[in-house]
């Protein structure tokens, strides 16, 4: 008779989920939580004041006619400018701006007005299918809640959170890869996953602030704390800003620049 194994080597070890946004294979050890903001509330405070005065009223990028459309136009743009969402969604609005118009349109026809957008197949079908669940679950409109957001197809977490602080005014934190590089280069909210991101920036942003922080952050990172290399010559808070990668610690002129303003190389 052989002799029975012992527990240690019967034992089984599980595999270990890997984490959203982690880019790690299963079995792959979990990250440490996010870490600390590297500023003061007062550093914070001022961050944003400054970004208020640079930009009073800021806008996002994405063109839309209301609630619905800008739906539709988030759920389109991942994976594209919005400068190519907006050159396809200018004729397919002007067809169809209601849940009800862009279901009878079709997913085919809808096809032919996106086809230039990335991944246009898959998102014709999302548009249908969101359009078709407004109608049916929601009276046509679009939810005010982020729960009932996210139940939509194509809806993720950061497309709901954009719909809610433009359409609805709303103070939420759509974390996009601007906010994300953001978040851990500067150390304002370092964090492994956009949700801890997102946490992180909700802690410690001003709640006199949170109404325009998503948009100031997303416009910085796009035309000032670009991907490839910061443009610190142009910061307004070069002085406070800890980035390790930083040229600069004088800040640029603190004014107030026209909205999308082009005098900035657009990085998508």
């Amino acid at each position: 008779m052989a002799p029975p194994k012992s527990k240690k080597s019967a034992a089984v070890r599980k595999p270990q989920p890997a984490f959203a946004g982690s880019g790690g294979a299963p079995g792959a050890r979990p990250r440490k939580a996010a870490s600390r903001s590297l500023y003061s509330p007062a550093e914070v405070d001022e961050i944003f004041r400054r970004f208020s005065v640079q930009r009073p009223e800021p806008k996002g990028e994405l063109d839309y006619v209301n609630a619905f459309t800008l739906l539709v136009a988030v759920v389109l743009s991942a994976q594209a400018t919005d400068a190519g969402v907006n050159k396809a969604t200018k004729p397919l609005f002007a067809a169809a701006d209601t849940p009800a118009k862009m279901l009878a349109l079709g997913e085919a026809k809808v096809g032919d007005y996106i086809r230039t957008i990335g991944l246009w197949r898959n998102k014709a079908k999302n548009v249908i299918a969101l359009s078709k669940a407004l109608i049916e679950e929601y009276g046509g409109k679009v939810p005010q809640d982020r729960d009932e957001l996210v139940k939509l197809p194509g809806v993720g977490r950061k497309t709901a959170n954009v719909v809610l602080n433009v359409a609805f005014g709303q103070p939420t934190m759509a974390v996009d890869t601007h906010i994300f590089r953001i978040g851990n280069r500067i150390g304002l909210a370092p964090g492994n996953t956009p949700e801890q991101v997102e946490q992180g920036l909700l802690k410690v942003i001003p709640a006199e602030y949170m109404r325009h922080a998503h948009h100031w952050l997303i416009l910085h990172g796009r035309y000032v704390c670009k991907a490839r290399k910061p443009d610190c010559p142009v910061c307004v808070i070069a002085d406070i800003c800890k980035s390790k990668e930083k040229t600069t610690d004088i800040p640029a002129p603190l004014v107030p620049i026209a909205p999308l303003d082009e005098t900035f190389p657009v990085e998508a």
